[in-house]
């Protein structure tokens, strides 16, 4: 089982993809990456090779270990990110040795099904409640959109207004058997997120997200204060230590690890014990690709705050491939009145279409993320 070689491949639209093999032959995969600078994280991936080559494959923890606390310079997006590829990698591998999903490392399921919700409106969100029924129609009973496009820290009103209606719309068309989460994204301000997140109430959403960047730390305990709506954040987060402040300082009612980006399976699967010791919910953050889909799975199925799933099937972000066309079986992802059964193969729980992934890897180009401004020039958040 030691660890023989480690390949990359970055692939439209935005997504990396590692490939562990074993000398024994065992296969494992995981997504390393950041949304916007895969090459940096790939090429961090590269540079720990030196730390994994000739290892054993089952001892992830150590493996984890080393990564980490062998580095001197710890956590980040980047070192984090490429650890989090590996964490995922290590435990399909393991997965596939003993016959097993990762949750029963765990533990074991507790649950049969994980609810999951669905992108619409894009980054300047339009005709949304169009949207929301075609998804509806699809079975998707949760759905997420972006609250604005750029908006300036004290902003006219008409900007509240148009969140205002596009929620307005949506509840018109369905009612409560859609619930809505709304992204802030970090883009609005403390002074407006107080006044859209009070209007936001009579429409009762799901949460909202990101209502302020995550490094305001003291913003989320005002907003808390202020609001009856469930606050979320935590895509921006790495690592225990990351949230550690979050998660204690009563500011939050759910987290979002990424397992792409916090740590992998290992660490959140820790994030998620310690929010649940804080009463605080679990929504891995996952607007990426197929592997990192089928990581998140694996925890949420043997984590009992673990209580919806984004997943990217559809999203604006995923031009020229999508969610599935990394699959050679494309039913593990089979979405039924907001939900997906409990993947029951062994280690993450899904096949990649290898063949498929050296192909697009040919035909590789750089994502970058929008840099965007308000209308007097100054730089707004993404």
């Amino acid at each position: 089982m030691k660890i023989k070689s480690i390949e990359t491949f970055k692939v439209e639209p935005r997504w990396c993809f590692l490939k562990v093999t074993t000398e024994s032959g065992l296969v494992g995969w995981g997504e390393p990456v950041i949304e916007g600078k895969a090459s940096t994280v790939e090429a961090a991936v590269h540079e720990m090779k030196d730390y994994m080559i000739g290892r054993s494959a089952e001892n992830v923890e150590e493996i984890w270990q080393t990564l980490y606390r062998g580095a001197f310079y710890r956590g980040g997006p980047i070192l984090t990110s490429a650890m989090s590829g590996i964490d995922q990698a290590l435990w399909d591998i393991k997965g596939k040795a003993h016959n097993m999903p990762v949750y029963d490392f765990f533990g074991g399921a507790v649950k049969d099904k994980m609810k999951v919700y669905c992108w619409i409106g894009g980054d300047r969100p339009d005709d949304v409640a169009k949207a929301a029924v075609e998804k509806y129609e699809q079975g998707y009973r949760a759905i997420k959109m972006n609250a604005t496009p750029e908006i300036g820290w004290i902003d006219n009103y008409q900007v509240v207004d148009d969140v205002l209606k596009r929620v307005a719309g949506i509840r018109e068309a369905l009612g409560y058997r859609m619930d809505i989460a709304l992204d802030f994204h970090g883009r609005v301000h403390k002074g407006m997120a107080k006044v859209i997140m009070k209007e936001l109430e009579q429409f009762h959403p799901m949460f909202v997200e990101e209502p302020v960047l995550c490094e305001n730390e003291e913003a989320f305990r005002e907003l808390k204060s202020c609001t009856s709506i469930p606050i979320a954040t935590g895509e921006r987060n790495f690592t225990r230590w990351g949230f550690k402040n979050m998660i204690t300082g009563g500011g939050v009612d759910i987290i979002q690890p990424d397992l792409s980006h916090a740590g992998g399976i290992s660490e959140v699967r820790r994030i998620a014990a310690m929010a649940e010791a804080y009463d605080i919910a679990v929504a891995p953050h996952c607007p990426l690709g197929p592997v990192a889909l089928a990581s998140c799975l694996q925890l949420d199925f043997c984590t009992t705050n673990a209580f919806i799933q984004e997943q990217s099937l559809g999203i604006h972000y995923n031009q020229g491939s999508d969610l599935m066309d990394y699959l050679t079986d494309q039913s593990v992802f089979e979405y039924k009145e907001g939900y997906v059964n409990k993947l029951t193969g062994p280690g993450l729980g899904v096949e990649v279409n290898e063949e498929k992934i050296r192909e697009k890897a040919l035909k590789w180009e750089e994502w970058r993320n929008p840099v965007w401004s308000t209308p007097d020039g100054n730089i707004a958040e993404w």
